[in-house]
């Protein structure tokens, strides 16, 4: 008389017989790892460019030492450094990560080696990314962390951010394990470090800000942390949701100069981030302003149907990986940088075109929920003009009160598309079903 098999082996069998792996425990199952800070990479630029460059000619046998607030946290933690710019290749001799302290200092009990490999230094090829292992080290969330390293060849600063709205410390030899660097100079840039990720809850989910100098926080306060995407993070802290800044001052979303177009770092800055639910587009004004000014004196002036074809393309390939996608109005411009050497960046044409970009993201419903920054900011009695409270001074850019306003005014449900679980005081803005 034949037995039946015990219910554990016949699960076994079924399961080979159909080809399916058996599910793994939760202590088996393979760590989560999200992004939980990024600084988006740039090349630099040539010398005649209207703006320099703020970097040296080059870094040798010297420690760089770059400190990051990141939004979710973990009990461990990983970072990655770019040589996507690199034409050779980039020697990292020793890396460390820890705690930090204000003025370049770190929290001595929190320092860790970086390895790669479990290799203590790195090559990293020309057009590479490169992810450290592991580090065993508590990062809490909001927390402050510094990433130090120590570069022991001439080595030019070819993959960069340039606007980082916090302070870069340089000092002779190698520092990296100093509690205080003993720094020459400081930069107002950063030098290969590209994103830090933390080993997260499975349900961890991903909000990127894509966007231009108004989302990299330019004119907030240097190392105050106060920049739109920064607060957000603090709104959503607790709710198990990264924040990524992916902005670059200058940034256009159909041509490049001070980084790559939107179009072209897509996939890079925004879908390749794990865990990404919500992509945030806040980026165009450059595309708008920027001919017959300093920044670009030979360009043809903007087309509303060319920016709304970039829009497009970019809501497309989203949906085409599943991330909701949310459109964010361009902010007003009038006076812009009228006493620099770019004035002429503000005109009454570029306002119309302003404006007709901002009527299609309100009311053109491709976009997934729309965050209307433009009416959070402007000045009601001159609405192409900023709010006096929330303008930094150059009439394009918020200072620190108009950022926490943006951030503050938009509906985390719209965002996310969540139930009202997700707790938010901001009234609802456009949302769109799809």
């Amino acid at each position: 008389m034949n037995q039946l098999a015990p219910p554990t082996v016949l699960a076994a069998l079924l399961l080979a017989a159909s080809g399916a792996a058996p599910a793994q425990s939760n202590a088996d199952a393979p760590a989560t790892w999200a992004t939980t800070w990024t600084a988006s990479p740039q090349p630099l630029w040539a010398g005649d460019f209207v703006l320099p460059t703020n970097v040296p000619y080059h870094l040798w046998n010297q420690t760089v030492r770059q400190a990051a607030r990141v939004s979710i946290g973990g009990r461990r933690v990983r970072v990655l450094l770019s040589n996507e710019y690199g034409t050779r290749p980039l020697r990292i001799g020793v890396a460390r990560i820890a705690g930090s302290s204000p003025d370049g200092r770190i929290v001595a009990a929190s320092d860790r080696p970086l390895t790669f490999g479990g290799k203590t230094s790195v090559t990293i090829p020309p057009g590479a990314p490169m992810l450290s292992d592991p580090v065993e080290l508590e990062v809490k969330a909001l927390g402050d962390v510094t990433v130090s390293l120590y570069l022991p060849e001439p080595t030019p600063p070819s993959t960069f951010h340039w606007d980082a709205r916090q302070t870069t410390y340089v000092g002779a030899g190698d520092q990296t394990a100093a509690t205080v660097i003993q720094a020459d100079t400081t930069l107002s840039t950063r030098v290969f470090l590209s994103a830090i990720q933390v080993e997260a809850a499975p349900a961890t989910r991903t909000v990127v800000a894509l966007g231009d100098s108004i989302t990299d926080g330019n004119m907030s306060t240097v190392d105050g942390n106060r920049r739109w995407p920064d607060v957000l993070a603090r709104r959503l802290s607790g709710e198990g949701v990264a924040v990524l800044n992916a902005g670059i001052s200058g940034a256009r979303l159909l041509q490049d100069k001070m980084g790559s177009n939107a179009l072209a770092r897509f996939d890079r800055d925004v879908l390749s981030q794990p865990g990404v639910a919500a992509a945030v587009v806040f980026i165009g004004i450059n595309d708008i302003a920027w001919n017959g000014t300093a920044f670009a004196p030979s360009d043809p002036a903007a087309r509303v149907e060319d920016l709304i074809a970039g829009y497009r393309q970019l809501i497309a390939r989203a949906h085409t990986r599943g991330v909701r996608i949310v459109g964010a109005t361009l902010t007003p411009f009038e006076g812009a940088l009228q006493d620099t050497p770019m004035r002429g960046y503000y005109g009454a044409d570029k306002e119309r075109v302003r404006q007709a970009v901002n009527t299609w993201i309100r009311d053109g419903g491709e976009f997934d929920a729309v965050l209307d920054f433009d009416a959070v900011t402007r000045d009601p009695s001159h609405p192409a003009r900023f709010l006096p409270a929330y303008d930094s001074g150059d009439h394009l850019h918020p200072g620190d009160a108009g950022y926490q306003a943006m951030a503050e005014s938009i509906d985390l449900r719209a965002l996310l598309d969540d139930e009202p679980a997700v707790a938010t005081s901001a009234p609802p803005l456009v949302h769109h079903e799809h």
